[in-house]
């Protein structure tokens, strides 16, 4: 009986002492322009729609108007595939740049809906129309989002400025300049990171304001062309990551290396966590992508579609960022 009842209690204790089932590692929870899959891309509609949602991070992108305001654009030129006049009429061909109108004249263009005869339009069959909506000023998506007090909120941003059509933006330097000054009228450089394919602007940002986070974005044809990489070389490093951190130098702000997901491997992600660096691929929409890619262990994933990689993580166990209303 003694021994029956030492052998109960042995058992009874390391019952006791075994691991429960943990949640696993959060990640970074990314909306590619808002959600373009479900809401217009890069609008008001759709950033509030992910807040809403429970997203950690809102990736979008930037231009200069002719008047050097900030705003809130994917496409360099008004694009046709969901851009509207005035009359209601989508426009027939590539519209004027960005750089090329002001902001009063851009605001006469609709942008809340896909033109569905479009080869783009098709892609996005989930996407609620919300007409109009225009392309909105990087100030009020920051003022957006403090009303909404979804102070957990992060957000990505992209130059989108090309190394090859330099007329086509705003140079680099005055890009960059524009956006550190929003981010610092709003104060909100703890919450942002700033990316780019073209690393020239983030050997700017690395210069004027060390602290806020850089994610260098990657495809295999801008890694082999030194125009895209602030003129470092592939050849020269071996690999992505290494190209990664020698444009990164040394300082207190966050890298990320961004790759083109489908150009990611297990490899390269070990050896990127190995130079310190976090690893957000982009644009993941399909379910059996993010479960690979959250099984190798990347720190986020840039989506189209933040609803189906919330039921991935859900699945997961994992962490899932706080809903905002």
């Amino acid at each position: 009986m003694k021994l029956a009842a030492l052998f109960a209690a042995a058992v009874l204790v390391a019952g006791c002492a075994a691991p429960t089932p943990a949640s696993r590692q959060a990640i970074d929870l990314q909306a590619h322009r808002g959600g373009r899959a479900l809401m217009p891309e890069n609008t008001l509609a759709a950033f509030s729609n992910a807040i809403g949602m429970g997203v950690n991070t809102l990736e979008l992108d930037i231009g200069l108007t002719a008047d050097d305001v900030v705003v809130i654009s994917h496409d360099t030129a008004l694009n046709p595939d969901h851009t509207r006049n005035a009359q209601g009429n989508f426009l027939p061909s590539k519209g004027p740049a960005i750089r090329a109108l002001t902001l009063a004249q851009l605001q006469a263009y609709d942008v809340g809906r896909l033109d569905p005869g479009s080869n783009y339009g098709k892609q996005f069959s989930k996407q609620l129309v919300r007409d109009g909506e225009r392309i909105p000023t990087l100030a009020s998506l920051f003022e957006r989002v403090r009303v909404a007090g979804a102070d957990q909120v992060r957000f990505n941003i992209e130059t989108k400025v090309d190394p090859l059509q330099p007329d086509e933006t705003a140079s680099p330097e005055r890009m960059v300049r524009a956006l550190l000054a929003e981010i610092d009228k709003a104060a909100m450089a703890q919450r942002v990171t700033i990316q780019s394919f073209d690393w020239r602007t983030l050997a700017m940002v690395r210069d004027q304001a060390p602290q806020i986070a850089r994610a260098y974005l990657t495809t295999a044809r801008t890694l082999g062309d030194s125009r895209w990489t602030a003129g470092l070389r592939l050849e020269d490093f071996g690999s992505a990551p290494r190209l990664v951190k020698a444009a990164a130098g040394d300082g207190p702000g966050k890298v990320i290396w961004s790759p083109a997901f489908k150009e990611l491997t297990p490899e390269l992600l070990k050896e990127a966590h190995a130079l310190g660096l976090q690893v957000l691929p982009w644009t993941v929409n399909e379910r059996a992508d993010m479960i690979r890619l959250i099984d190798w262990g990347v720190d986020g994933i840039i989506t189209d579609d933040p609803a189906i990689l919330r039921d991935v993580m859900g699945e997961k166990k994992m962490a899932l960022p706080v809903r905002g209303r």
